[in-house]
């Protein structure tokens, strides 16, 4: 039997999903980073029937999403601590979640003297859990020989969404002296999620955005991996962009397809609350029903990249028609 949603989830409940199970969730896994301040260190969600397969049973190894957390105010929300409502969702639905505490987290109180918010390092973080595959599922016995790894796909929320964007294929061209930042693509990762992302920068930027990120440069023109981009229609964020809600849909807009974008009706910043359960961080637009949205959404999204046949995406797709209420898709 189906466990019952939050009872206020209300018409998000009417999109569908497969039938979720009991999530496992091991951290801190570390990986020695020598060329980090400090070692990287990961969570790791996976749905408990994992431990029901068999090491030969290779078609049922489950694919793999990196989850990038934001750069927000809470003490422990931007680190492998925070991000469960995504996290849970997902590994509860058949995905292995992986996520990294970031260095410009403020849980670690670490001090980047370049004044970039270590963005080329988070990306890089991204990059270096598929470097180190063996030591991962080493120290996790549950998961040994049960990821998919040839199946990744990447997502993030606010400045994890930027980080996202470079993984996927995003240029950064400082404007303080034009060097250009540009993240190796690796051929394991098949999709992005983008959530509340950050849109272009230049005349875009606010005086107080050009402050707060000087180095902040995107070109989205080569960013040609598939991707959702997930924004909120009334996600204002005058203290970074001199435009609306539609500057964090620019990774959709200006970037090649095949991209989709899913605009959720009366989002703010934290999309209902993807960030943690009753969090400060999402006060502006807590909500069980625009978070249970997103959450069947992008798991639809990353279903369909990630398991050969199937057909989650197109279902919600068809749904949402019906339920204007949540939002709607644009594809190209």
């Amino acid at each position: 039997m189906q466990l019952p949603s939050h009872t206020l989830v209300g018409a998000a409940a009417k999109l569908s999903t497969v039938t979720p199970s009991p999530v496992l969730s091991f951290s801190p896994v570390v990986i020695p980073s020598q060329d980090r301040l400090v070692d990287l260190q990961l969570r790791i969600s996976v749905p408990s029937t994992i431990t029901t397969r068999t090491d030969n049973d290779k078609d049922n190894r489950l694919p793999v999403v990196l989850l990038s957390h934001g750069h927000g105010r809470s003490n422990w929300l931007s680190s492998l601590d925070g991000y469960a409502p995504l996290y849970e969702f997902w590994a509860a639905h058949g995905l292995a979640v992986i996520q990294p505490t970031h260095q410009g987290s403020a849980f670690l109180g670490l001090n980047d003297t370049s004044g970039n918010m270590f963005f080329e390092a988070r990306a890089e973080d991204m990059l270096r859990i598929l470097d180190h595959t063996d030591e991962i599922e080493a120290a996790f016995p549950a998961i040994k020989g049960r990821l998919n790894w040839d199946r990744v796909a990447v997502a993030g929320h606010s400045f994890g969404a930027w980080t996202t964007s470079m993984v996927l294929g995003a240029d950064n061209k400082d404007p303080r002296d034009g060097t250009i930042v540009s993240i190796p693509q690796h051929r394991s990762i098949r999709a992005g999620v983008i959530m509340a992302g950050t849109g272009r920068g230049g005349d875009d930027l606010s005086e107080n955005g050009c402050n707060m990120v000087p180095f902040y440069g995107p070109d989205f023109s080569k960013m040609r991996t598939p991707a959702l981009v997930v924004v909120g229609d009334e996600d204002v964020s005058p203290y970074l962009t001199v435009r609306g809600a539609d500057w964090h849909a620019d990774p959709y807009t200006l970037a090649p397809g095949p991209k989709h974008l899913f605009t959720l009706r009366g989002g703010h910043h934290g999309l209902g609350g993807v960030s943690g359960w009753d969090a400060a961080e999402n006060a502006q637009d807590e909500s069980p029903e625009r978070l249970g949205a997103v959450q069947r959404v992008t798991l639809a999204y990353l279903r369909s990249q990630l398991y050969e046949g199937d057909e989650s995406w197109a279902k919600v797709c068809e749904e949402l028609k019906g339920l204007e209420q949540l939002g709607n898709v644009q594809s190209k």
